[in-house]
């Protein structure tokens, strides 16, 4: 094989997310790209009441710690197994940031806002995540949405506002500052992990951030189990594993690798289901009762999201 020829062979595979022979946008990868992105929703969509389940057992930082531990496992066996390369030095702070905002940043605010807050009401709020992340895009890229893609953001950032206020009786609580925050730090680590998967895949992105952080989780988990108490039970034990291997990682593989093979606009719109899926399971899992509110702010955010997709073409 000519060296050019190996080189495009090379690009082409990245942007699969890895997967040899899958071109983006043809059949059957399109099909096969669009159930994996789906899987990755899905996977997504159960990460708050396995959050809760896990809090049954196991004290916020204690079970952030281990999910974290157990994710960067699972990632740096993939590593060593595929003999993946160090990443390059120029992408290592974007890591970094990734690291921060994905690995950490969110799954620690949003388990200690799930300390005091229903699944439910966490899951609206958190709908407002791709409305973040494409507003840190336009950011970080220079890009300029249109006047409608603003509207519609702004639209959907009041209703979540108005709920929040709503269901905390006329103030914001603790608990919702956690998830505006989460919003941030996630929006922040999802932007800079989208820039640097076009050029490595996906996956490899989300494994060597998992890997940057085991340093610190390692410690940090020890320290957390020693002062938080430990009560296994099947419930918290099942959530515990469930956000380290599903959401943590195997949620993302599937996920970016979806998103390379159809494209992210069409991702983006089956993300627009997670929120209401969320509301789903916390109804079946957690015996949850939904107020009107949660559902009908959830449809409107859904509404809204559709409408900023469709201006940025």
């Amino acid at each position: 094989m000519k060296p050019e020829n190996s080189a495009i062979t090379q690009d082409r595979i990245a942007v699969s997310g890895g997967v040899p022979g899958v071109r983006p946008g043809t059949l059957p990868g399109a099909r096969l790209g669009t159930l994996q992105a789906g899987l990755g929703v899905v996977a997504f969509s159960l990460t708050f009441p396995a959050t809760a389940w896990g809090l049954e057992s196991f004290g916020p930082w204690s079970l952030v710690a281990v999910r974290c531990v157990l994710a960067a496992v699972i990632a740096g066996g993939c590593l060593l197994a595929l003999r993946v390369p160090l990443p390059a030095r120029e992408h290592r702070a974007g890591l970094v940031v990734v690291a921060a905002g994905v690995v950490v940043g969110f799954p620690l605010l949003t388990t200690l806002a799930l300390r005091t807050s229903s699944t439910a009401h966490a899951a609206v709020v958190v709908g407002l995540l791709p409305l973040t992340t494409a507003l840190f895009s336009a950011l970080r890229t220079g890009a300029r949405p249109s006047r409608t893609f603003w509207v519609a953001a702004g639209a959907g950032a009041v209703a979540v506002a108005g709920f929040t206020v709503r269901q905390s009786g006329g103030a914001v609580s603790g608990a919702d500052v956690y998830l505006f925050a989460a919003l941030i730090v996630c929006a922040a680590g999802y932007t800079e992990g989208g820039r640097l998967a076009r050029v490595m895949p996906g996956w490899q992105v989300i494994a060597w951030a998992l890997v940057l952080c085991l340093p610190l989780a390692v410690p940090a988990a020890g320290v957390a189990l020693s002062y938080e108490s430990v009560e296994l039970s099947a419930r918290g034990v099942a959530g515990l594993l469930w956000v380290a291997a599903g959401s943590q990682f195997l949620g993302l593989v599937v996920w970016y690798r979806g998103m390379a093979s159809i494209g992210i606009p069409k991702a983006s719109q089956l993300q627009l289901a997670q929120p209401l899926l969320t509301l789903l399971w916390s109804v079946v899992l957690l015996s949850e009762h939904l107020t009107p509110a949660a559902p009908l702010t959830a449809l409107g955010v859904v509404a809204c999201i559709a409408v900023t997709q469709r201006a940025r073409g």
